[in-house]
């Protein structure tokens, strides 16, 4: 990234005056928050009436506020005070920034953008809202392309306190200081990446979608059961399914589609076909009332699942690999009442409980030489206190698969049984979740710290992808990615070079690079 350089247009200087191009949710969410920020704003947009609808919604969110003695009635008056309208594009030729937040369509910005240079300063910095489109290929239409710079909001903008400054390949550094300092002064977190496909969270968020798909198409478990595991057993707020139906698939789908072929079919963006399938039969979601689940007054509705019969406890033998891990699930299965085999073989009669880190339960039982028809793994990643996810070889019988799920269901603690995967679920949506992560922060598309930031405002994660990895540990998670891609030999698992590196070396993920120390300036003779 282009570091960032001293400049007296950096801060926002009060007087200065915000334009805003498009009445829409967007551009009105920003008009609001500048406005209460003390800033003065002139809205416009093509269609008259747009503009009025906006300042009345202003106007009525700003009554609420009050009410909620948010805002006193003197701030009311003075923020609407604050917000003025626009006839046309003449109005904006004194303002310091103008923010478009028209429609998505490259031609669209690009040919407004071309029509604010007529009648702007020569020093006023254009910005685009844009989510999906390139800054720099919004920026081409312009005669000077080096003021354009990307200010990439969230809705809703006065709840999402997150704004992605977007740096396009001939931007100045003065257009993303001044665009970071509009940021802050409107109480939101700036994070500064460079112009690539997705930014920062629409790419950091590949992960657990494209990979919860791909888990889904493969049958190792159903959406359901995905999204139990995630959001139960993780910590995420919302499961992948139960987040694309809040979404709709008319809009994450496109997303899915755009960033695989912007980046040219890398195999870590692949979509599977179950989302288009669905797109296409009008599943849209909770708007469409049937997505992934079926809604009524939008509440979802779930089915009843069914619990198999108790069938007679054996003596659980635990795998000895890590000790850790063999002292955790042993304490567990005595815990539930359970009696441990502490054999250093198992008996034949015994449930043989494996722990493996991405690779199935098939090829841990033969790797430790256990009986496959024995043999049940768990998963150790998600909190065992609050979900246990199990796995059986296809040889498991049907006896030890009841055992298993009554001896850890017995507490009352949700179990999912899923078929067999490389990796769980939950080892596989981390690890691709970190991992993507990495792959970011090795090609400089923001900081470490902003990735994380991003992610964690953007997407509500309970911590970022690198800082996730840490917590894991780097190790345990190359270890993940490289069982799975050897046991798939699909090149969307292989370890980005940042988090191998890392790991190999014992150094935290959020670990940044610098070529110099701060302060050299360049080689000297």
């Amino acid at each position: 990234m282009s570091q960032q350089q001293p400049n007296c247009t950096k801060a926002w200087v009060p007087g200065e005056t915000l334009g805003v191009v498009g009445a829409g949710v967007m551009g009105r969410g920003i008009v609001q928050v500048a406005a209460q920020a003390g800033i003065d704003v002139v809205l416009y947009d093509a269609n008259s009436e747009a503009v009025s609808v906006a300042i009345e919604e202003i106007a009525h969110i700003f009554d609420r506020l009050q009410n909620k003695k948010k805002l006193t009635p003197e701030q009311v008056v003075q923020a609407l005070s604050r917000i003025s309208c626009a006839s046309d594009l003449d109005a904006f030729s004194s303002c310091a920034v103008v923010i478009e937040a028209i429609v998505e369509r490259l031609d669209a910005k690009q040919g407004l953008l071309g029509s604010l240079e007529r009648v702007v300063a020569d020093d006023c910095i254009l910005a685009t809202n844009t989510s999906s489109l390139s800054v720099t290929s919004i920026a081409a239409g312009c005669t000077r392309p080096e003021r354009v710079g990307g200010f990439h909001c969230f809705n809703p903008v006065p709840l999402m306190k997150l704004v992605e400054v977007i740096e396009g390949v001939q931007t100045e550094p003065r257009v993303t200081d001044k665009l970071t300092a509009l940021a802050q002064q409107v109480g939101h977190t700036a994070v500064r990446a460079q112009d690539t496909p997705g930014f920062v969270v629409n790419h950091a968020g590949r992960g657990m979608i494209t990979e919860s798909l791909r888990l889904h198409s493969e049958g190792v478990a159903d959406f359901r059961a995905v999204d139990d595991i995630l959001r139960d057993g993780v910590g995420f707020r919302l499961g992948p399914f139960e987040l694309m139906d809040l979404t709709g698939l008319d809009v994450s789908q496109p997303v899915m589609e755009s960033i695989y072929q912007q980046y040219y079919q890398e195999p870590r963006y692949r979509p599977t076909p179950l989302a288009l399938q669905r797109l296409q039969a009008g599943l849209l979601g909770r708007k469409s009332g049937k997505g992934f689940y079926t809604y009524e007054q939008n509440q979802k509705l779930l089915a009843p699942r069914d619990e198999p019969l108790p069938v007679p406890l054996p003596t659980i033998w635990v795998s000895p690999g890590n000790e850790q891990t063999f002292k955790q699930l042993s304490g567990l299965v005595e815990k539930l009442g359970g009696t441990v085999d502490r054999g250093a073989k198992p008996a034949e009669d015994s449930l043989c409980l494996l722990a493996p880190l991405g690779q199935d339960a098939t090829t841990a039982a033969l790797e430790l030489g256990v009986d496959p028809a024995r043999a049940i793994a768990i998963d150790v990643i998600p909190d065992l206190d609050r979900l246990r996810t199990l796995m059986a070889t296809p040889a498991t019988g049907e006896a030890i698969k009841r055992a298993a799920y009554c001896l850890f269901s017995s507490d009352k603690v949700p179990v999912v049984m899923i078929r067999e995967s490389a990796g769980f679920v939950a080892q596989r949506v981390l690890a691709t979740i970190i991992n993507i992560g990495c792959d970011m922060a090795q090609q400089r598309i923001a900081s470490p710290a902003d990735i994380d930031r991003a992610v964690t405002l953007g997407l509500g994660y309970p911590h970022g992808p690198l800082a996730w990895g840490d917590i894991l540990g780097a190790n345990k998670v190359v270890k993940i990615l490289t069982n799975m891609h050897q046991a798939s030999q699909d090149p969307r698992y292989r370890v980005s070079p940042w988090l191998s590196r890392r790991a190999r070396l014992g150094l935290s993920l959020l670990s940044d690079e610098h070529i110099f120390s701060e302060g050299w300036t360049g080689a000297t003779v």
